[in-house]
């Protein structure tokens, strides 16, 4: 009886420690940063190793640009870095959407090409940043917006991070759960705060991935 009682004790133990899940934070931004703010692409990798330094999962579009440079960020500080390819095959990856798979421990490589990518990228996130960034970028915020997921914007790094206030307040729903910050460390903690918020809202207790 002891014997079957230490063993149970052990086994409530184990599954304790692996229900503390990481959270996904997902960072949404321009391929091409020649129209970004001096400093967007640092103000990225900063970003990045916030996220890591906090124990959480980088996710990204596994693209060039501001995804790329976070999650250069993330790595170099320790993190891990999933990233979801708009191809449907590593060749494809390479050969065809000329995308990186450095600094990445995962590539899921998706086949549903960029508008396909960008619904499961920020559907397979738990928050989503948005730095910089063009069209793409818009489109995977609103997705974020309709989902009502939470949203941070990196405000000062240029183009859409740095028309969506504007937008959102023309736009007459309100702000959702979208919160703004110029600084990278206070965004990541902000966007903490709304995950945890909305999960204690829910009766959801541990880290869901």
């Amino acid at each position: 009886m002891a014997l079957k009682k230490k063993t149970l004790a052990s086994v409530t133990q184990a599954l304790a420690a692996h229900h503390h899940l990481k959270y996904k934070i997902c960072v949404s931004g321009a391929a091409e940063t020649g129209h970004c703010s001096p400093g967007a692409i640092q103000k990225a990798e900063e970003v990045g190793r916030e996220i890591a330094k906090r124990g959480l999962v980088l996710v990204t579009g596994a693209t060039v640009g501001i995804p790329y440079w976070a999650a250069k960020g993330a790595k170099e500080a320790g993190g891990m870095v999933i990233g979801l390819s708009p191809a449907a095959s590593k060749l494809a990856h390479i050969k065809t959407y000329h995308l990186p798979v450095d600094y990445h421990d995962v590539i899921v490589y998706t086949g549903f090409e960029y508008s396909g990518r960008n619904l499961l990228l920020t559907r397979s996130s738990d928050a989503v940043v948005t730095i910089c960034g063009r069209i793409g970028t818009l489109n995977e915020f609103t997705i974020v917006y309709e989902d009502k997921k939470p949203n941070g914007v990196l405000e000062g790094t240029g183009g859409v991070a740095d028309l969506i206030r504007d937008l959102v307040d023309k736009s007459h729903r309100g702000v959702g759960s979208t919160v703004f910050s110029k600084d990278p460390a206070d965004l990541i903690d902000k966007l903490v705060a709304c995950i945890e918020s909305e999960e204690r809202k829910h009766g959801i207790k541990g880290r869901a991935l």
